[in-house]
């Protein structure tokens, strides 16, 4: 079945408290997803934000993002007031995430909530360490990453914030002794940081569960790495390449590609494989399976990793110093498939992609992914329409590209206009650099829409910012660049019923409604 969907990070959702959240606005988009024949919402990783307010250098790999529990439904709860919320400030323009101001006032509030959640709890059994059962119900089934994660934000919280790999000695190295002594003097902190990860399941759930009534699936997305100052790397130990020290030997990254003369280096801890071997990759088992009970379609992240993966020496300056190692291959794949059964997974398949990449991805069954700004370089490249396989699913850019409006303006060279315009019949075939720069940018965004679209591709995913219409405005990260990254935001109404039903007559049009 032919299939559409739109990519909108849930944090660029509208909405009064600086980011966008679970609330009104997300049940609102649903609709509109719904109205425009979409049958896939792809979100960007749920996850907490870490270094660069990144959502793929979390804290946790298990953790959701306390900033998209909405604060509205708080306030139905009677956790919060009006006043509460009208007395913070939630950022200057509400077309940016200002993840600064949204680090004090979201928190501020949060622990408001919880103080008054605990008042509710005490005051319902008249007891201080009273909780309603559906909490204990989430405590106990998430126990295996939940315990470890609230003690770590605590840990993190009292050290000012700092990398575990800069606390006290004791805490660095786990000495059972002082983490008893800190969780007996540290409970209702511990407590608040359980709290917000059952407030944020409860609101997920919810969202999820309406999203499905109307037909629509959630398709999530996981970095294939964990970030080195997270709870998994605080407690992970064999689960990742150490230094006899300790300490961290080689780092995540890749090597000099479209996005970086330099290359990436990511700093992710490597994970050391032959452990994982050993345990039947029972980590990756618990990882996945968790993914699977928040999403119903999964993207990793990265997928040539698990082929070839990128080591760097810890300390090094670039990417450049990096080699390639042998990954895990099908040998993860058929450990997590006989765990779980078949996995509704989409590859990340983008990069420096060799044959042996290719040959994992058509071994492993994964659709991978064809993206139109990487198509007119030259050549009879795969990313071209026509070289497209039903088992794969089409972008016009994903996250780490700019808008086709940016792209058309800015981003494509004279060679890659002038093939696209000769390819999409935007122009003549030999076009001429004067009728070039006569097409008008929409006229292009719109052929590329519709090249993608038209795609053999089973799924078609557009990034609203390209039904928008937006320019470089809607560009949400720019590989290798710190600052200014994930804080796009659409404007209150952005999703028109002119726009859904100009979405939905573009879809029917190609059997894809």
């Amino acid at each position: 079945m032919r299939e559409s969907g739109i990519l909108m990070p849930v944090s660029s959702l509208p909405g009064p408290y600086g980011i966008g959240c679970f609330g009104t606005e997300a049940e609102t988009f649903v609709d509109f997803l719904a109205a425009a024949g979409q049958k896939i919402w792809q979100i960007l990783p749920l996850s907490p934000t870490g270094y660069g307010d990144s959502p793929y250098q979390s804290c946790s790999a298990f953790a959701g993002n306390p900033y998209f529990i909405d604060l509205d439904a708080l306030k139905a709860e009677g956790l919060l007031t009006a006043a509460q919320l009208k007395a913070e400030s939630w950022g200057e323009d509400p077309l940016q995430v200002d993840y600064g101001t949204l680090y004090t006032s979201r928190y501020k509030i949060l622990r408001a909530a919880y103080a008054a959640w605990r008042r509710q709890c005490e005051g319902l059994h008249g007891c201080a360490h009273y909780y309603p059962d559906a909490y204990y119900a989430f405590t106990l089934e998430n126990e295996s990453w939940l315990e470890d994660y609230a003690l770590y934000m605590a840990l993190k919280t009292a050290n000012q914030m700092k990398s575990w790999t800069e606390w006290p000695r004791a805490y660095r190295m786990r000495d059972g002794h002082a983490l008893a002594e800190f969780r007996a003097e540290h409970e209702e902190e511990i407590g608040f940081w359980k709290f917000l990860q059952y407030e944020f399941a409860i609101q997920w759930k919810k969202l999820k569960a309406y999203a499905n009534a109307k037909g629509i699936q959630i398709l999530g997305d996981i970095p294939i790495y964990v970030s080195a100052d997270s709870v998994d790397a605080w407690v992970g130990g064999p689960l990742f390449e150490l230094a006899a020290d300790g300490s961290f030997a080689r780092v995540a990254g890749c090597p000099p590609d479209y996005f970086s003369a330099d290359g990436q280096l990511w700093g992710n801890p490597l994970y050391n494989w032959p452990y994982h071997r050993e345990t039947g990759y029972a980590w990756w088992i618990e990882r996945v399976r968790h993914a699977l009970g928040i999403y119903d379609l999964l993207r990793i992240d990265h997928f040539r990793g698990f082929d070839t993966y990128w080591a760097i020496p810890a300390g090094s300056t670039t990417a450049k110093d990096g080699k390639w190692e042998i990954g895990p291959r099908m040998e993860l794949f058929h450990a997590l498939e006989n765990a779980l059964g078949k996995l509704p997974i989409i590859a990340e398949d983008l990069g420096d992609i060799v044959d042996s990449v290719r040959e994992l991805l058509a071994e492993s069954g994964f659709p991978g992914m064809k993206v139109l700004q990487f198509a007119f370089g030259g050549g009879d490249n795969e990313y071209l329409p026509h070289n497209h396989v039903r088992n794969s699913v089409v972008y016009p850019g994903t996250h780490d590209n700019t808008t086709l409006t940016a792209w058309w303006e800015i981003g494509a060279s004279e060679k890659e206009k002038a093939m696209a315009c000769a390819y999409l019949h935007l122009t003549p075939c030999h076009p001429t650099a004067k009728e070039v720069a006569a097409v008008k940018t929409d006229a292009a965004r719109v052929a590329l829409l519709r090249a993608a679209l038209g795609s053999a591709s089973e799924r078609a995913i557009i990034p609203m910012a390209d039904w928008l219409s937006l320019g470089e405005e809607g560009h949400l990260n720019t590989p290798g660049r710190l600052g200014g990254n994930w804080t796009w935001r659409a404007a209150e109404g952005f999703g028109t019923k002119k726009l859904a039903e100009e979405i939905l007559g573009e879809c029917e049009a190609v059997c894809r409604a």
